[in-house]
């Protein structure tokens, strides 16, 4: 017996060291290079590895034969091997190029392949710019998508980013894109009522970069004509992370910390310079009208023993600039498991997100849980559910426009030989602003942004071919915030101010599509009916107190008087929606969609839009005479045309005739007309031509795509002023026609591919030509009416008084005057430059040498302007004297004939030398920035094994590391508010920073 168990033992243990696999190989390309990163499992287990720098793995396994190993790695096609019995050589895994044609892309309520696309569409890869450390994935895209214009018009985290697609097609209504989270609309509008000076927080912050898996933005008619009037002004579609069928459990971690700083700061004069211009400013007045009695013997800076305020040598020099600009911290932290069974696929990710703006106290931070699980009931259904939670709290300030509570105004706008003390050694406000110590010390306004974003589906298969989907959706935000000014701010200092308001947002949407797809030899069908049901509902809780006991008291139930409002509104869209589509033999191509939407915001004679499109491409390349010329592998040509539709941007009862039950008379309640009706008020509609090629040579390594579009915009809603003899102030009506017309250039060049170096270059360039064509009525816009909205100009037009320099002889400016004479007023203002580059994109190199990956990204824009009014405020050339600071530049002003300078004698008679909307603080706004700049290295995989580890990357990135302009101020983007009419104007705002992070990203 004991021999037999002995004999037992031994067999026993020769057949499982018999079955133990060890299983040896490489990973090459179809061309026979060494494929290193490329993960190599074993389908249902949990054993894997990772391909090193030279393509090889090696696995050990236990599963019985037959077995199939899976080989995956982003940019090849996945490929599956099936193992039926010991392997003695090494085995050799081809993995194909998952090339630029079998790109899978998503578009209106599906996917297709990039080699079927009719419309206009570019998919971003976000982890490419994940990096840069902005508020929101948008801010992240600058310069990535060819015919998109984004600026971040602050170097504030987490506030709203201007992106144009294919320039602006309304005044009024909103020229912002749809943004499409795992089909789920959700708002895009921010919800802040609390003054920042003209600035606004962007709802798209919430959401966390680190969970989106692709982005795509639809650019033309045909590409986003199932979105009706939410497409209107382009479609950005942002797909999150999911698992994989039968995918072994994978932890992701990455984190990284950093540091911010503004790469400059306004050069202001000290306080001796100061007192010199103002001295010279109160001289030269006096010459002028002699009746002021201003002469050297009377110049405010004279000796103290003679009445003055000392000679300018003696004045000090307080420097507030840097007491409010700060180094600043960035930290970001992301955890994800990545997995699923043979029926069931899940993603979790949960982030932290914590920023400090370069300007204190102002800082954002963001907590975020996403869940996505996906389950088959059976071999033909399947359901899923996506969600997001997000927590975004700001510590908010004034950054834009406005004395009052304004930091960077505070900082900025106070001359610098003024002391931030008094007589008694108290700190105290100067020039009309707060003392910045005291702001600092007591600045107390905040937000918090409670955020859910989801939507549940399920999913069946009808007969072969026929899908039904049926998906409910919703947006729910909570927006909560809070400002409290104590007696020591200049908003406080009767008694505090304290307010307090709640939004809530709630977007629910219903969508049922069904979906059909055939092939019958050369002949493919598609068809996809659809309807989608919509409401949108706000609610606004706003209160206010003034008058409090003490600074300690801060809740406005404790003020001597309070003051409340509570407003509730809702819109309805009820869609229906077809598309068919047709090839023949891979070669010629047709697209065919409608779509109409039901607005509840419109009369009912116009309440439903109806919006069709079109799209045809040829793929050349198919054709016999192209087939086998081997260096052209696409050749592509694309037409599209269709009409889209807007109503987003205007009141939900835009066409109605409103009353107000807060009419009061003689403190009795009282009902009274608000608005006035426009049962005529329509649907604004644009219709676009878009014409592209799409061409591939060898085997793509070199592609790139041209587009040419024209669109124009009819029936544009406005928001008209109405006489106060009416009793109203404005209503909405249709009056506008606009155009765009421009072109896209996109190319991609795969340089370089060897087994341990490649690299690769994208670039993009596009130009948007904007303008008015019908508009009865100029309407103006911003700070001094520096824009104007003219028919025959762009929109964003400056309105400016035109200088042709200053006079050698005189030291004054010369006008150039439309009315001829010799008085410079309103009259003589003219349209001269306008927001609108001539151009601008973006040119990424990617190069991977062994370990290392290296990524260089810059970003540009030419033949915009921007109006730098904190130039005007800073160069008055002492007529303010002690209301404002003075920049540097005014020390190369005009002192005596024969002076050749740009800025004018310092004069208070003569207004015109300092006249605000003066043409020569209009400034050229062209850009080369270079955006990021990131370095990484990967660990060995044999390294990484040993560790227990599936890979490890270590980085470092750094954002905005140079800008080259002729711009004086310190960022060509930056704008004092968030209004899409107020764009170009840059005044009080903080520019984007200068940044350093280093991370590492760890898979487990």
């Amino acid at each position: 017996m004991k021999k037999y168990i002995l004999s037992m033992l031994f067999f026993t243990t020769v057949a499982a060291l018999y079955a133990q696999q060890d299983l040896k190989g490489v990973v090459k390309d179809d061309a026979g290079t060494p494929v290193p990163g490329a993960t190599v499992n074993i389908k249902g287990t949990s054993t894997a590895t990772v391909t090193d720098v030279n393509g090889e793995f090696a696995l050990a396994s236990a599963k019985e034969f037959p077995f199939s190993l899976q080989v995956n790695l982003l940019g090849y096609k996945s490929q599956e091997v099936e193992i039926y019995e010991r392997i003695e050589e090494p085995l050799e895994v081809v993995l194909k190029t998952d090339g630029l044609l079998d790109e899978i892309v998503i578009v209106g309520y599906g996917t297709q392949e990039r080699k079927d696309l009719i419309g206009s569409i570019a998919k971003i890869n976000p982890g490419e710019v994940r990096s840069i450390p902005a508020g929101s994935f948008d801010a992240q895209l600058q310069g990535k998508v060819s015919g998109v214009q984004i600026s971040s018009n602050t170097g504030v985290p987490g506030e709203t980013v201007n992106v144009r697609v294919r320039g602006a097609t309304s005044i009024n209504a909103d020229n912002d894109p749809l943004y499409v989270v795992d089909g789920v609309f959700i708002n895009s509008n921010s919800l802040q009522t609390i003054s920042t000076g003209g600035k606004a927080t962007s709802p798209i912050a919430d959401i966390n970069p680190a969970d989106i898996e692709s982005i795509e933005v639809l650019k033309d008619a045909e590409a986003t004509a199932l979105y009706g009037s939410r497409g209107a002004n382009g479609v950005v579609i942002v797909t999150t992370r999911r698992g994989s069928f039968e995918q072994k459990p994978t932890v992701n971690f990455n984190a990284s910390y950093g540091w911010a700083k503004a790469a400059k700061l306004w050069e202001l004069t000290t306080g001796p310079e100061h007192a010199q211009l103002v001295n010279e400013w109160w001289i030269n007045t006096g010459i002028d009208d002699p009746k002021l009695n201003r002469t050297y013997a009377n110049r405010p800076f004279r000796p103290v023993s003679e009445g003055g305020r000392g000679l300018p040598e003696e004045q000090q020099t307080y420097d507030r600039l840097s007491e409010v600009f700060r180094t600043a911290t960035l930290q970001n932290y992301d955890v994800s498991l990545t997995g699923g069974t043979v029926n069931t696929k899940y993603y979790v990710g949960v982030g932290y997100n914590k920023q400090e703006s370069i300007l204190r106290p102002i800082d954002f931070t963001r907590s975020s849980f996403k869940v996505n699980l996906d389950q088959k009931v059976s071999d033909k259904v399947q359901i899923g559910v996506s969600n997001a939670l997000t927590r975004s709290y700001r510590n908010q300030g004034r950054a834009g426009d406005g004395p009052q509570g304004g930091l960077l105004q505070a900082a900025l706008h106070t001359p610098t030989y003024l002391s931030p003390y008094n007589e008694n050694g108290e700190l105290v406000g100067r020039a009309g602003f707060d003392n910045v110590t005291l702001l600092l010390n007591n600045y107390d306004v905040n937000s918090i942004s409670l955020r859910y974003i989801g939507n549940i589906y399920a999913e069946a298969q009808l007969l072969p071919g026929l899908t039904f989907r049926t998906s409910f959706g919703a947006d729910y935000n909570n927006y909560d915030e809070s400002e409290y000014w104590n007696t020591y701010t200049l908003l406080g200092a009767q008694g505090g101010l304290a307010t307090s308001s709640v939004s809530q947002f709630t977007t629910l949407l219903n969508e049922q599509t069904l979906s059909y797809k055939k092939e019958i030899g050369k002949h493919a069908f598609g068809a996809l009916i659809g309807n989608t049901l919509q409401s949108d509902v706000l609610s606004r809780t706003y209160a206010e107190g003034r008058g409090f006991a003490s600074n300690d008291l801060k809740t406005i139930s404790a003020a001597a008087s309070t003051t409340s409002t509570q407003s509730w509104t809702k819109s309805t869209l009820a869609s229906f929606f077809a598309k068919v589509n047709y090839g023949f033999n891979d070669r010629y191509l047709l697209d065919v969609s409608i779509r109409t939407d039901g607005s509840s915001r419109f009369g009912a004679k116009n309440r439903w839009g109806y919006f069709p499109s079109v799209g045809a491409a040829w793929r050349v390349k198919q054709e016999s005479f192209l087939k086998d010329i081997a260096a052209i592998s696409e050749l592509k040509l694309r037409a599209s045309y269709g009409l889209i539709g807007n109503q987003n941007g205007i009141g939900n009862f835009a066409a109605q005739g409103l009353w107000s039950g807060s009419a009061s008379y003689q403190s009795n309640p009282g009902i009274a007309p608000q608005q006035l009706a426009n049962p005529d008020l329509k649907w604004e509609t644009t219709r676009q031509f878009n014409a592209g090629v799409d061409v591939g040579l060898w085997g793509d390594r070199l592609s790139f795509e041209f587009n040419v579009y024209n669109k124009y915009t009819t029936n544009g809603l406005l928001l008209v002023t109405l006489p106060a003899k009416t009793g109203f102030a404005s209503y909405w009506k249709n009056g506008a026609e606009i155009s765009n017309k421009g072109f896209e250039f996109a190319i991609t060049s795969q340089n370089i591919t060897r087994s341990d170096f490649s690299w690769t270059t994208t670039f993009n360039i596009s130009r948007n030509v904007n303008n008015i064509e019908k508009l009865a009525t100029p309407l103006k816009y911003g700070s001094r009416d520096l824009i104007l909205q003219q028919q025959g100009h762009p929109l964003y037009s400056f309105w400016v008084y035109k200088e042709k320099g200053v006079d050698p002889q005189t030291g004054n400016v010369i006008y150039d005057e439309v009315v001829k004479d010799n008085k410079i007023t309103t009259e003589d203002r003219q349209i001269y430059g306008s927001i609108w580059p001539d151009f601008f994109g973006g040119i990424t190199n990617n190069l991977k040498y062994k370990g290392f990956d290296f990524s260089v990204f810059f970003a540009f824009q030419y033949g915009n302007e921007v109006y730098n009014h904190n130039r005007f405020f800073g160069e008055g050339g002492g007529a303010r004297d002690a209301a404002r600071v003075i920049f540097k530049h005014n020390m190369d002003r005009w002192q005596k004939p024969g002076d050749v300078t740009d800025v004018p004698r310092p004069d208070g008679v003569n207004v015109n030398n300092y006249r605000d909307g003066g043409s020569r603080w209009l400034e050229d706004g062209s850009f080369l920035r270079l955006r990021s700049l990131t370095l990484g290295y990967t660990l060995p995989a044999a390294l990484v094994q040993r560790l227990n580890l599936g890979s490890v990357r270590v980085y470092a990135a750094g954002t905005n590391l140079l800008l080259f302009t002729h711009y004086t101020g310190l960022d060509p983007e930056s704008a004092a508010s968030s209004s899409q009419n107020e764009q170009g104007i840059d005044l009080g705002t903080p520019p984007q920073p200068r940044s350093i992070q280093f991370g590492v990203n760890v898979s487990l």
